[in-house]
């Protein structure tokens, strides 16, 4: 009799492990679901550890679609080596999976913590961004097959079957971290306490699983391994969060130059003053309502007596940072806000004006200057500022407290939103004679709508027929594409336009920051400073109208520190001869201010 032939195994041998059925101390079908509810916290932990590093990173080097690019990519492609790896795990998976998440929640929660510490210190953050990314993608591509070995160790079933479980409880646990992460451990915790506490809970839910539920699976040694390495990473963890207060001072210090004054978060940012209050550091030791100096000239405004070495310590110059960018300083306000609004303010009537953005209350100081100004209107996203600029004694006394003004009214809202929806109809006040644009920098992720035309579009609706607008289009001369794409982006919404650039001062070169464009003569990005070579400031604007606009300061206009009509004509030839012609214009589907 001929035997019936072995049966051919293709592929390699099952581990020993991966087929033999678990030793539980619940039923199976309670162990099943205790793995899909570790399954599910695991996923979110792993979530909010990759929001949380591009959120800080977009944070410290601004433009999110870039780094949340760099982020996902390297993340999905470590995530597949790992599950690559996790293959010689399988064998002991109990055992591997939880070490595994002993050290994800040790990488996951010490993350936003490295990431700011190697910025704040080093000045650098984009390979350790990759880094991170790299280490937490390979774990969290392991947990996979792992998970799928324990589950099916449980209780056998169909591979489609058990795989269809595994990502359900997965994707929910996804869905439950990423709206974890902006809705309450952002806002609440913060950045660094927020992943700390996200490792602490995936250090306890894989811990606990496998000295739990798969204890009889472990030897009394690995059983001990297992206990001691989360105890000691909880501990790690633990101390971390101790730490934080102290550690983020410290790296604001770092961060800013000298010691914060103020640093609180909004909610839409994060808000940090430096300098102090007195006259040396609102630069109020000239005359009270800021007018010429002794010699009668106007010039840029340099550091006022006793303000200390390039302004630092925490009695120098105010500056006020907005998500680490450089929003105000006292040393480059009058020179910036002098340029932004007086031309706009020339030329024709200037009863109602519109503020969009302006928060600081420094373009509406300005505005308050003319006489005949009957009504201002500030829209500013973050209310949290406009409460500064109102009750914070530098900044309020810097803008000379113009938003408590009876004729200035403060609106919270998006300004696309509002002039969207109508804010500058007839019923809320407008149209308006003049429209200041005191808006974040274009260039950067979070500005391209407001530098759009269809913004613009929007705008021009709010003016009246004689109405100016006056914008901040970014510096010309280190950034001509991205000036002249301002120009090309107004001037297709209907408007004509005349380019000027005010000059500021000579600053240190700063290392290069990707997507963080400039706003003041000083860095334009918190952070170490350079003592390198130096180089001219200034800032480029735009007066439009829906005729060719004439630029000039009318005979009212008060007495300025900076602005003449002679640095004012300058200020407009000197681009002339750097135009670049058929750029097309910035929309939202096409946001060329990347490019």
């Amino acid at each position: 009799m001929i035997d019936p032939p072995e049966p051919v195994h293709r592929g390699s041998p099952e581990p020993p492990e991966a087929g033999s059925p678990a030793r539980l101390p619940v039923p199976a079908g309670l162990g099943r679901l205790l793995v899909l509810a570790t399954v599910f916290v695991c996923a979110a932990c792993g979530l909010v550890y990759e929001l949380e590093l591009v959120a800080l990173a977009s944070y410290l080097t601004g433009d999110s679609v870039t780094q949340a690019s760099v982020v996902l990519s390297v993340m999905v492609f470590a995530m597949g080596i790992g599950s690559l790896l996790a293959k010689r795990l399988r064998c002991r998976a109990a055992v591997g999976f939880g070490a595994l998440e002993a050290v994800l929640a040790l990488v996951g929660g010490f993350s936003a913590m490295a990431l700011y510490a190697c910025y704040a210190w080093f000045g650098q953050s984009r390979s350790v961004l990759v880094t991170f990314s790299l280490a937490m993608g390979m774990l969290i591509g392991a947990e996979v097959p792992l998970l799928m070995t324990l589950i099916q160790r449980v209780r056998r079933q169909d591979a489609g079957g058990a795989v269809a479980d595994l990502f359900a409880a997965d994707y929910v646990g996804a869905l439950v971290g990423g709206l974890a992460f902006p809705f309450l451990l952002l806002p609440g915790l913060g950045q660094v306490s927020g992943t700390l506490l996200t490792g602490s809970v995936n250090a306890v839910a894989g811990g606990g699983l496998v000295l739990w539920l798969f204890r009889r699976d472990l030897t009394v040694r690995a059983r001990w391994s297992l206990i001691v390495a989360n105890v000691l990473v909880l501990a790690l963890l633990a101390a971390g969060t101790a730490l934080v207060p102290p550690f983020e001072r410290a790296a604001r210090d770092a961060v800013y130059g000298s010691a914060a004054r103020v640093a609180v978060r909004t909610g839409i940012q994060e808000v940090v003053i430096t300098g102090g209050t007195g006259p040396a550091a609102t630069d109020r030791t000239g005359t009270a309502d800021g007018h010429l100096d002794r010699a009668g000239q106007g010039g840029p405004a340099g550091p006022a007596p006793g303000s200390g070495k390039n302004g630092a310590g925490a009695g120098g110059p105010l500056g006020l940072y907005l998500d680490g960018r450089l929003r105000a300083a006292a040393q480059d306000d009058h020179p910036y806000h002098e340029g932004l609004v007086h031309p706009a303010m020339a030329g024709g009537p200037h009863r109602r004006v519109l503020v969009l953005g302006g928060g600081d209350g420094l373009a509406a100081r300005e505005v308050l200057r003319h006489p005949g100004v009957t009504a201002v209107t500030v829209v500013e996203l973050d209310p949290g500022l406009a409460r500064l600029a109102r009750t914070d004694p530098g900044l309020s006394a810097l803008n000379r407290h113009a938003l408590d003004d009876p004729r200035v009214r403060v609106v919270a809202g998006d300004v696309f939103e509002w002039l969207r929806r109508g804010g500058a109809a007839a019923r809320n006040g407008g149209p308006y004679d003049v429209v200041i644009a005191d808006l974040p920098d274009p260039g950067s992720t979070a500005s391209t709508k407001l530098y759009s035309q269809e913004f613009y579009g929007l705008v021009s609706r709010a003016l009246t027929r004689g109405g100016r607008l006056a914008v901040h289009a970014g510096e010309p001369a280190s950034r001509p594409r991205t000036f002249w794409t301002v120009d090309a982006t107004v001037r297709a919404a209907g408007l004509r336009t005349v380019p000027y650039r005010i000059p500021g001062r000579t600053v240190p070169r700063t290392p290069p920051r990707t997507g963080a464009p400039e706003r003041s003569c000083g860095t334009g990005h918190a952070g170490p400073r350079s003592t390198g070579h130096r180089r001219a400031c200034g800032w480029g604007f735009l007066l439009a109208a829906h005729r060719t606009p004439r630029l000039a300061l009318s005979p009212d206009t008060p007495a300025l520190r900076s602005l003449t009509p002679a640095t004012l004509q300058a200020a407009a030839r000197s681009l002339a001869p750097t135009r670049i012609p058929g750029l097309p214009p910035s929309t939202l589907m096409h946001p060329r201010h990347l490019d």
